[in-house]
């Protein structure tokens, strides 16, 4: 027999549709448990592609594929305006 999980130690793929109102509202959105979200987010990017022993450049080029995308969409609106304007 498989073990019961509580809906509260459910990751987010474990949760099916049905039980994503009732997921939402047993997390905590205050400022601290975002935080926390985020530091642990980071903290398993971290040690799954920075802190290892044999690194490779796949989590640098995540870092900057990222970087790379974000910059893109906050300047979409100004390369929006350039690329309809006439330069004769």
């Amino acid at each position: 027999l498989c073990a019961a999980v509580l809906l509260k130690d459910m990751k987010l793929l474990d949760v099916k549709l049905g039980q994503l109102p009732s997921w939402l509202a047993v997390r905590d959105f205050t400022p601290g448990g975002i935080v926390g979200a985020v530091r642990r987010g980071y903290d398993r990017y971290y040690n799954k592609y920075i802190n290892v022993k044999k690194g490779g450049l796949g989590g640098i080029s995540m870092v900057l594929a990222g970087y790379v995308v974000i910059s893109y969409i906050w300047s979409y609106s100004h390369l929006k305006h350039e690329r309809h304007r006439k330069y004769h």
